[in-house]
């Protein structure tokens, strides 16, 4: 079917019937969308037989690369075998329960069981309902209120929109939900002022207990954050920040939540995010690199000690036609299995990640308006500053940083404006000689960036 038709009859279609997520309808109409028609590594090719560089590793989420024919294998010998079943009715089947055995592997120590969804949004909403059940079986119904993060980004349903704390956000739905309070992000540039970055991390993660102390503890459920704020613009907190995050939890009786949806599976250079961070949390939202993308599945982990008192309140009523998804699950168990057999997660952060971060301060330290550049394993990131002397950022927040965006999409590389922070995080398979294509490419239009901010008068 693909081959009977062209990129003006596809872009006519699309604008005829597809709503897209996150999008100005009217303006992409008429603009017309770039029509990715395959890939393959980190590579995509689009309708006009242009080769782009996924910067991006899809959204966050292509860890394994694109193109594992393994994986559609598995992907058919599943379907032909048992191509769907519900895991509800006191029923399971082999996909799931390999996956689960698999994970509880590769999990931190302590974490034996998961819970099953098909996206990070719906493992973030599960886990929202968990938090709140696990109180009620405590006894103590009266612990229902989440503490998220300003600028954090848990997911667009009602729950994780709620959590996340994107005002665009919750201007939509009237959001956020009762029950949902957030403090400030833990950027160092903008809001360490006279501190030691090792200063900050600690008062910042003092802001989470002036919340808990306002709201009061016997009414706070649980404090949830990103390792590392994904969608916030690639937000590194300092070395402090996570360690005394959980001891303030831990004193205050509070469930530690992290949403490992981005930094989960490889992306920091350990399995999971929490542990670059040196710190354990009680439940941990995952999905994209869980099947890289290939299919959707996410999974709620939960340590062994809220499972088994999850089990002693009976029935947990919560779940979907698709959790645990054969074919998801036969599919997410190959990927798994390849990241931890063929060494990929250990090459991050042994070999071609601190390559590319070598390279993204080296190369991106040189440019005028850019300042803060940060990463860690393959996510990271720099910002956009009208000076860097005074840490002054530019008007208009997130104006600025489309206009870099475009630039990076016009020479065939994706790589993503969140606000006027630049952001990438390629596929975990990427090789030295491909992260000195995409940083050489980045350079070139940096180079063009600078050049319009002067000729717009915009420095």
């Amino acid at each position: 079917m693909t081959q009977q038709r062209n990129t003006a009859a596809w872009r006519e279609m699309d604008a005829a019937h597809h709503l897209h997520p996150f999008t100005d309808t009217a303006s992409l109409n008429e603009q017309g969308v770039r029509m990715i028609t395959r890939a393959d590594g980190i590579y995509l090719w689009d309708s006009e037989g242009n080769q782009i560089m996924d910067g991006m590793a899809g959204l966050w989420c292509v860890n394994i690369g694109y193109g594992r024919k393994d994986l559609s294998d598995v992907a058919k010998r599943q379907m032909d075998e048992l191509a769907y079943y519900n895991t509800f009715f006191k029923t399971s089947h082999p996909a799931v329960v390999e996956l689960s055995h698999l994970l509880a592997d590769v999990a931190p120590q302590g974490f034996d069981h998961v819970f099953y969804t098909n996206s990070g949004s719906e493992s973030v909403d599960t886990m929202i309902r968990m938090v709140r059940r696990y109180w009620d079986v405590k006894g103590k119904p009266e612990k229902k209120t989440l503490i998220g993060r300003w600028n954090g980004y848990h997911g667009s349903t009602i729950g994780g929109a709620s959590l996340g704390g994107m005002s665009y956000m919750h201007e939509q739905g009237d959001l956020p939900i009762p029950g949902i309070v957030h403090v400030e992000q833990p950027w160092y540039y903008k809001h360490g002022k006279d501190m030691t970055p090792e200063e900050f991390g600690v008062a910042a993660a003092r802001w989470i207990e002036e919340k808990i102390l306002e709201v009061g503890a016997d009414k706070i459920a649980a404090f949830v954050g990103e390792p590392i704020q994904g969608a916030g613009g690639v937000i590194v907190p300092p070395s402090t920040y996570w360690p005394e995050v959980q001891r303030i939890c831990r004193q205050y009786d509070i469930l530690l939540v992290a949403d490992e949806v981005i930094c989960g599976f490889g992306r920091t250079g350990e399995w999971f995010g929490q542990t670059h961070f040196g710190f354990q949390a009680d439940i941990f939202t995952t999905a994209k690199g869980l099947s890289s993308g290939y299919l959707p599945i996410g999974a709620v982990f939960v340590n062994d000690e809220v499972a088994s008192t999850l089990a002693a309140g009976g029935d947990f009523n919560h779940g979907f036609t698709y959790s645990g998804h054969p074919v998801a699950a036969a599919v997410a168990h190959a990927n798994v299995k390849a990241l931890r057999d063929e060494g990929i997660v250990q090459r991050v952060k042994e070999d071609i990640g601190p390559y590319m971060q070598k390279r993204w301060r080296e190369t991106f330290s040189q440019f005028e308006h850019v300042d803060d550049i940060r990463g860690v394993g393959l996510i990271q990131a720099f910002t956009l500053v009208k000076n860097k002397a005074t840490r002054e950022l530019f008007d208009n927040w997130g104006e600025i940083g489309l206009m870099c965006r475009d630039i990076f999409f016009a020479n065939n590389l994706i790589m993503r404006a969140c606000g006027d922070h630049i952001v990438s995080a390629p596929p975990l398979v990427i090789s030295k000689a491909e992260v000195d294509q995409m940083i050489d490419t980045a350079a070139r239009c940096m180079a063009e960036f600078e050049r319009q901010l002067k000729e717009k008068g915009l420095a």
